[in-house]
């Protein structure tokens, strides 16, 4: 088993403005996930940059 070594994670500090209804429901499912509003953003941009589709033509 390897040593745990606690180190800290890089994270930006941004502001993104979200509607009120969407922001309820990211609350409520954080609460269910026993998870932070934040986390489960990230989480959430997580999934969706991993299963985005390619553009057509796009070498990056």
């Amino acid at each position: 088993m390897s040593n745990f070594i606690p180190k800290q994670y890089k994270k930006e500090p941004v502001t993104v403005r979200i509607d009120f209804e969407k922001l309820e429901k990211i609350d409520r499912l954080a609460e269910r996930y026993h998870l932070s509003r934040n986390g489960l953003i990230n989480q959430c941009i997580d999934y969706a940059l991993e299963h985005m589709a390619e553009p057509a033509g796009n070498d990056e």
